[in-house]
């Protein structure tokens, strides 16, 4: 046990309690108005006035709504603190944006509230610590609206649909070393925190069937139905599940985003989105050229065309084994309440995985949630486990990097992998460039 660190963790907590009342307004003000990815323009607002409040230098605003600042700059590794921004559609949430649909129906606001709070309590104790501090708040997590973000991506204003992604293209992970997070957990069977939890990746897709119209009525042989085409790619790719390996995890979910124009008209123009998850780099290829191959022969059969983009989504998700050891760690010193689980496989995919690739990372979850992700009933059930728990934990964990001179932050690095944004870049080309069999 070290007495020092010790009691910079007391501090630190300390000061995050003592800010609990302004940390918890500032969570519920953020789900009260919840904004979709890449337009997080308030949320965005927000997170500003609050980097200012707490004196951070360096604010610069990458990735079209992202905000990111320095708590403060030193010799020795770079710890980026991460909240998202975005909100995810759940229309019938009871704090769904009316005119949007946008809801936090995944605990982003919590997010936001406990890397502020984290950043209370690291200010408090800034002086003992080496290293720098950064806090990120990162857009478009959500990979959701595909078709308006892949116009934003050929109109050149973004080069990446998810958020940490476009963060990578522009450089504002090149000056950080780690980073960490922590993720809503809902429904826990107990209160707890779970780490070094993996998370798999997908390819984004977006499918145009073009058929040709006709009246639907009178001679509807004179056309050629693209919705026939996109329901029948429905049923090849439903055929080829059987063909998708237990361990691979993989999960496809098309949803029909266009069904045509009109009911009295063959539908020529039937738009698809849809995800192809694994939990493997080789396994998301694989799966993915089978579904490119059913949506081909689907519109073959009918006579239609198909045009596939195939998009990057996210990297699966690679939590540093020693930041997770860190975490876990602390569990019992700032959250006494909670026990500690590991490996327990995160909920969807992240674009933490995509940073995961890069340089060591965590995203741990912690409970205070209930009703299930992205839906309606999805509540905060325990505000002080939701706001407060996670800025403590990550205070406690960045305290263990940094003090001492940030000896455990330098070991953490020399024993992980770290890569460049270009090395990134060329393994999304090469997922891309997968010939369509399978």
């Amino acid at each position: 046990m070290n007495t020092m660190t010790d009691a910079l963790k007391r501090a630190a907590c300390a000061a995050i309690d003592a800010q609990a009342q302004r940390l918890t307004a500032f969570g519920r003000d953020i789900l009260a108005h919840p904004e979709l990815g890449y337009k997080e323009t308030r949320t965005a607002g927000k997170v500003l006035e609050a980097f200012a409040s707490l004196g951070l230098t360096d604010v610069t605003r990458p990735a079209r709504t992202g905000v990111k600042g320095w708590l403060w700059r030193g010799a020795g590794p770079r710890v980026a603190v991460i909240g998202e921004l975005d909100a995810v559609l759940s229309p019938g949430h009871p704090f769904a944006d009316k005119a949007t649909g946008a809801a936090h129906a995944c605990g982003h606001n919590a997010q936001l509230a406990s890397m502020l709070g984290c950043a209370v309590g690291l200010r408090a104790v800034a002086d003992s610590l080496a290293g720098s501090v950064c806090l990120l708040a990162a857009p478009a997590e959500e990979y959701v609206e595909i078709g308006w973000r892949a116009g934003l991506r050929r109109a050149g204003e973004v080069q990446y649909l998810g958020g940490k992604q476009q963060l990578i293209a522009e450089g504002a992970f090149d000056d950080i070393d780690m980073a960490m997070m922590v993720h809503s957990e809902t429904d826990a069977p107990q209160p707890r925190a779970v780490v070094a939890g993996a998370a798999g990746g997908f390819i984004g897709k977006e499918l145009r069937f073009l058929g040709k119209e006709a009246h639907a009525g009178g001679a509807p042989w004179e056309g050629v139905n693209a919705l026939n085409a996109a329901s029948l790619a429905i049923a090849a790719i439903h055929a080829n599940r059987e063909t998708f390996r237990d361990e691979d995890h993989v999960r496809v979910h098309p949803i029909i985003t266009k069904g045509g124009d009109l009911v009295n008209t063959v539908p020529a123009d039937v738009r698809m989105e849809s995800y192809v998850r694994a939990a493997s780099v080789q396994a998301m290829r694989t799966a993915n050229a089978k579904v490119n191959r059913a949506a081909r022969g689907a519109a073959y059969a009918v006579g239609a065309r198909v045009e596939i983009d195939d998009m990057p989504g996210y990297l699966p998700l690679a939590q540093n084994a020693a930041l997770s050891e860190l975490f876990a760690a602390n569990v019992p010193v700032c959250a006494p309440g909670l026990a500690v689980e590991r490996g327990l496989p995160f909920c969807g995919s992240t674009d933490m995985g995509d940073v995961s690739y890069l340089l060591p990372v965590i995203q741990p979850t912690v409970s205070g949630f209930s009703g299930a992700a992205h839906s309606r009933d999805f509540a905060v059930a325990d505000e002080a486990l939701a706001y407060l728990a996670p800025a403590k934990l990550m205070a406690a964990t960045v305290i263990d990097l940094l003090a001492g001179g940030a000896a455990k932050g330098r070991s953490v690095l020399a024993d992980a992998p770290c890569r460049t944004r270009d090395e990134y870049s060329a393994l999304w080309r090469d997922i891309l460039a997968q010939p369509d069999e399978g």
